[in-house]
């Protein structure tokens, strides 16, 4: 019987890198780490990994295919295209209890622009009653007790989490839009129209 490893495209050459990544992001459920991808292909230049990645990103869009690859929560996934999802909810009949409230948008976005922060705070920057949404957050694990305040009672610290990132596509926490500009955002959306 032959060795199946004798059939595989040999890694050392373009085919084969891009072979071997496809099979990697295939398999993995989490975002895989470009340095841990390199150091397994003995690549040692960013450079050359970067036009390994344009060579696959090319394949996939040039392609008929329904997926893409997406840098999400510090690492490389693959990702369906934005036109299949319209597809996928009806294939599937996603259950929208996925879907975030308002008072979990609302702390949810406390915590990820004040990270570090008790639920106290998260209350007092609200004006209501915050344990309910936190729960929610917590339950969907999009935040996480992240340490303890180095105060009297020792109150939790709640940060986000990778599936923070995940959640909302985001690689990391940098990709945040600016207070600045969520201001100007809102400010824009606030001005009545002159052609209403």
């Amino acid at each position: 019987m032959r060795d199946e490893r004798e059939e595989f495209l040999d890694l050392e050459t373009t085919d084969g890198k891009i072979a071997f990544l496809e099979a990697v992001l295939f398999v993995s459920k989490e975002p895989v780490k470009p340095e841990k991808i390199m150091n397994f292909l003995n690549i040692r230049d960013v450079g050359d990994f970067e036009k390994l990645m344009v060579e696959m990103d090319d394949r996939c869009r040039k392609s008929d295919r329904g997926i893409i690859i997406k840098r999400s929560g510090g690492g490389l996934q693959f990702s369906t295209k934005q036109v299949m999802h319209d597809y996928l909810k009806d294939f599937f009949t996603k259950r929208m209890s996925a879907k975030l409230t308002i008072p979990s948008l609302e702390t949810l976005s406390i915590v990820s622009y004040k990270q570090p922060v008790t639920i106290a705070e998260i209350s007092d920057l609200r004006g209501v009653n915050s344990v309910g949404p936190v729960k929610n957050l917590l339950q969907k694990k999009l935040i996480k007790i992240s340490g303890r305040k180095k105060v009297p009672g020792l109150p939790a610290l709640y940060s986000t989490t990778k599936e923070f990132l995940l959640y909302f596509g985001l690689n990391d926490l940098s990709e945040l839009p600016s207070l600045e500009e969520l201001t100007e955002m809102f400010e824009e959306k606030e001005q009545p129209s002159l052609f209403l």
